[in-house]
């Protein structure tokens, strides 16, 4: 077992990618695992295999949609056979990638996220979680569910980060010798988040400026938590870390 080398689960998707990246440029072994490298967490295909001599997981494996019932049992068969696996295979620790606000969510996908953390960290391998503010690449998922030229977004606030600013922050935490594992009751699970709060749908107007599409602010009802959201539930607490760009950097660096 080589404590330099990375099974990265979800490794072809949005966040996974990145934590590919930033793991090769701080020179560090990584094993790419997803359907399209031949590995599905959830049947077991592939997994011994890709975890034979791995020091540690990283799990930033996702479920597509927004169904909680779906998303919770993705996300416990998956985290169960990443643990089971990897105990067999002598790895060290497994770090897995949440939600910010998780723990106060009540219904849909981020509510799964509570199965997910919970599944980290009950199962036999160390586990260490990093909660994360909604992606700056989410936006555009917005504009997609536009209807024709329209797009109606929520106004509630969010501190949007990068996803390459969240691969740094969780490799960070992956590779910190110093960072607990299975944090104590009442120790704050790390955040980390952009560096300026923000209306969801203000940053959906500036992508869809770019886009020729139109955006209309709505204030969210009928959407899960709106009112936990409106109230600030899903912000980052004072112990977060807030790095990268804002929005509109990160905008205008896209080509």
């Amino acid at each position: 077992m080589s404590t330099d080398r990375f099974a990265v689960a979800g490794a072809t998707g949005r966040l996974g990618r990145h934590v590919v990246d930033v793991l090769t440029e701080r020179g560090h072994q990584v094993v790419p695992m997803s359907r399209a490298t031949g590995v599905d967490i959830i049947t077991g295909e592939g997994l011994a295999g890709a975890l034979a001599g791995a020091g540690a997981i990283i799990d930033v494996a996702s479920w597509p949609d927004s169904d909680e019932d779906a998303a919770a049992e993705f996300f416990r068969t998956a985290t169960r056979n990443l643990h089971e696996a990897g105990a067999v295979a002598g790895v060290g620790r497994i770090t897995a990638v949440s939600i910010i606000g998780a723990d106060k969510a009540t219904a849909g996908f981020i509510a799964a996220q509570q199965v997910h953390e919970a599944a980290a960290l009950a199962g036999p391998l160390p586990a260490r979680i990093l909660r994360a503010a909604q992606f700056h690449e989410f936006v555009g998922q917005l504009l997609d569910w536009r209807q024709g030229d329209v797009a109606y977004v929520p106004a509630l606030p969010t501190q949007l980060v990068a996803c390459r600013t969240v691969a740094e922050a969780l490799v960070d935490l992956a590779t910190d010798p110093d960072a607990p594992d299975r944090p104590a009751p009442g120790t704050p699970i790390p955040e980390i988040a952009g560096p300026r709060r923000e209306s969801m749908a203000e940053a959906a107007g500036l992508l869809g400026a770019r886009r020729g599409i139109e955006v209309v602010a709505v204030d969210g009802s009928g959407m899960p938590d709106a009112e936990i959201a409106a109230a600030g539930g899903f912000l980052p607490g004072p112990h977060a870390r807030l790095a990268g760009p804002t929005f509109q950097e990160w905008l205008n660096s896209r080509p």
